[in-house]
């Protein structure tokens, strides 16, 4: 007998020229297994069984683009350098060979790397004006000059096109969580007077800019998924857009710059986003931008993500809103994480009806690659 998740989320989903096999995606988690910056081995088929244990989208952790000042850890994969490129290779094959598809997430953390990063230390924590999250101005910190800007841009776009050469079937660029791009989109980090601060319009102009270099440098079909969220890594009440008024511009301009996607991040995906609707964030920006959404936030788990870095274990729960709100194509794609740490075949199990073999989650998870 189908199940109704089967039905629903084995749907084929197309984005540009790529077509997902289903509607599940594995949400990108920092894992620092790279030693060095370079996936090996182990991370190949870390992402791979996910993708035999039926994950039709592996958005993969995030990682640094080719600026020195792009991370914080020299654990965390780079994607740029021969070896860590030649790595990513062997990622993007496995994962296809187990029936999946693959793309990396992009990633410059700006003002939230700290004074002893092991990746690159010597570099500066760069941001729009210098400030960390907090609101503090760290003495190991600038300002971005126009010339940052300018590297910053080209090494996004650098790493899609190898990305796309690598056989890739698309990116995500992180423009959530606090970290760089999302620094200049939040007036709490942005207080810049030049053209890249001020209104929502100004302060959208870097993550615009982006955008558009990596849609420059990749061919027309290669997907460009852009990762968005209100909070910040310290302050779960942030709001970029107050208003859906505000989303809807924020939204257009990333969209006429080339965005094919959005992947709304929220902690807990059932709750709404604003007064008078139940729309999640992914809904809302699905509504406003006529784009596919990715909808991500405590999938198949009793409680947020928060408290499992507090050393607390989560129980698996049910599924039915997640699955009325696809059915009346609130967004398009689901992202899991923490689940699928814990249980690489999640996907297979819930889709196939065999949930009571699913795997609770345990704080164990983010200390191992299996």
């Amino acid at each position: 007998m189908t199940t109704r998740a089967a039905q629903t989320l084995s749907r084929p989903f197309t984005l540009g020229g790529l077509t997902v096999p289903n509607r599940i995606a594995m949400a990108p988690m920092t894992r620092q297994f790279s030693p060095g910056g370079v996936p090996g081995e182990d991370v190949a088929a870390y992402y791979a069984r996910r993708a035999a244990g039926g994950v039709g989208l592996i958005i993969t952790e995030g990682t640094y683009v080719g600026h020195p000042s792009a991370g914080q850890s020299d654990r965390v994969p780079h994607f740029h350098g021969e070896d860590a490129l030649t790595g990513w290779a062997r990622v993007a094959e496995a994962v296809h060979q187990a029936g999946g598809t693959i793309v990396p997430q992009l990633w410059h953390v700006g003002m939230t790397r700290t004074a002893d990063a092991t990746s690159f230390p010597e570099a500066s924590a760069v941001g729009p004006s210098g400030l960390a999250l907090d609101g503090t101005a760290p003495t190991s910190g600038r300002a971005m000059t126009q010339a940052d800007l300018d590297d910053v841009i080209r090494a996004f776009a650098a790493a899609a096109a190898d990305a796309e050469r690598l056989g890739f079937d698309g990116v995500e660029l992180h423009g959530a969580h606090g970290y760089l791009i999302d620094q200049f989109l939040w007036s709490g980090t942005n207080r810049r007077t030049d053209a890249y601060g001020g209104s929502l319009a100004s302060r959208a102009r870097f993550a615009a800019e982006i955008v558009a270099a990596v849609r420059e440098a990749v061919s027309p079909e290669f997907p460009v998924i852009f990762r968005l969220s209100q909070w910040k890594t310290n302050n779960y009440d942030a709001r970029i857009a107050e208003t859906p008024e505000e989303l809807e511009a924020l939204l257009a301009q990333l969209s006429d710059a080339g965005a094919d996607a959005f992947h709304a991040s929220t902690r807990r995906y059932w709750l709404p986003e604003f007064d008078g609707s139940d729309l999640n964030l992914a809904g809302w920006a699905k509504k406003l931008s006529g784009k596919p959404a990715i909808t991500v936030g405590s999938v198949g788990l009793d409680n947020e993500f928060i408290s499992s870095f507090q050393g607390q274990s989560a129980a698996v729960s049910g599924i039915d809103d997640l699955l009325d709100r696809l059915e009346r194509d609130e967004f398009d794609l689901v992202a899991v994480g923490r689940a699928l740490l814990a249980d690489p075949s999640w996907a297979a199990k819930v889709v196939n009806g065999r949930t009571t073999e699913l795997t609770p989650f345990s704080p164990q998870a983010l200390r191992t690659l299996h």
